[in-house]
């Protein structure tokens, strides 16, 4: 039905001609906007009701005086279904802290947390199917419970900024809501959210848009192709900068692949776009010395290159 009216609507109504350049650009731009906001107004509020119940004090709760190993594993698939936004990482991290949680299994959590989005996987699923969306979650879970399993073994507390182990975070108190007061919760939080979203999506399916309809047939298959050994890397380094969540880079993700890119290469790009942006490392500097800063954004980012290649060599 969305594809019938992007069909209208660019080649009945507007008259651009079917196969050039301008007339696919802005037919991928209608129908994948649409598609992907139908998708998000649905998701978002299901997750909401679903994150009324994960409060930040229940997930410190959750992963306090857990075994370093099984608190990893808790604390990367704890991250799928907390997607807190990058505001929350201060406050979360010091939470954390001060609550007893080991500082791998906090790096577990906050790598896991935007790397691993609920959203982004409902809509990979949608677009690209089951497979591409397994591989999605099983890859950043890996990055996600390896990488702080790394940085726990290195004991680097003593780069975390000294106020940060002085603070005295209260207990706070949960409090119960009923199913009502959920949905309300729910509507006000998709609201909210698609609010700061929309411009990110809208400029994510513009340059996916650009690249559908005008970036030559072999351009990305020759400097991104199997054969391209450094695809990888390049790839990585080109998401960094970026700043996206993930619902954003997946329209840019599904022009790259249509065009040929290997799989383990996209996935590495959105890894990167979404878990080692530019605004998190900023965040994360009021609470980590440069040292620790470094060596989380250098594991994470040598993780993501490795699962890159393992998936350009598989599939």
């Amino acid at each position: 039905m969305l594809k019938q009216f992007a069909d209208w609507l660019v080649f009945d109504t507007i008259g651009l001609v079917p196969g050039t350049h301008s007339g696919e650009a802005l037919n991928f731009f209608i129908y994948d906007t649409l598609k992907i906001f139908l998708l998000l107004t649905t998701i978002i509020f299901v997750v909401a009701i679903i994150r009324s119940s994960f409060p930040p004090e229940r997930t410190k709760r959750m992963l306090s005086h857990k075994r370093e190993y099984v608190g990893n594993v808790l604390a990367a698939l704890l991250g799928i279904v907390t997607p807190f936004c990058s505001c929350s990482a201060v406050p979360l991290f010091i939470g954390f802290v001060e609550s007893g949680v080991p500082l791998g299994v906090t790096f577990s959590f906050l790598i896991s947390s935007p790397m691993v989005n609920e959203i982004a996987l409902i809509m990979l699923w949608g677009l690209f199917g089951w497979k591409i969306a397994l591989i999605y979650i099983s890859t950043g879970l890996l990055v996600a419970i390896i990488g702080g399993i790394i940085i726990g073994k290195m004991k680097m507390e003593k780069y975390v900024q000294d106020y940060v182990w002085e603070m005295q975070v209260g207990k706070t108190e949960i409090v119960k809501q009923t199913f009502r007061e959920k949905l309300e919760y729910a509507r006000g939080y998709t609201f909210e959210l698609l609010k700061k979203i929309w411009p990110y999506v809208v400029i994510g399916v513009g340059l996916g848009a650009f690249i559908h309809g005008y970036a030559p047939q072999d351009f990305l298959v020759r400097y991104a192709g199997r054969d391209n050994m450094f695809a990888v890397p390049l790839a990585v380094l080109v998401g960094v900068p970026l700043y996206s969540n993930a619902a954003g880079v997946i329209p840019i993700v599904h022009a790259l692949m249509e065009k040929g890119m290997a799989i383990g290469t996209v996935l590495a790009f959105m890894m990167a776009v979404t878990a080692l942006s530019l605004p998190e490392a900023i965040i994360l500097k009021n609470v980590l010395k440069n040292r620790l800063l470094v060596v989380f954004f250098g594991t994470v980012a040598v993780a993501i290159i490795c699962v890159g290649y393992l998936f350009n060599a598989i599939l």
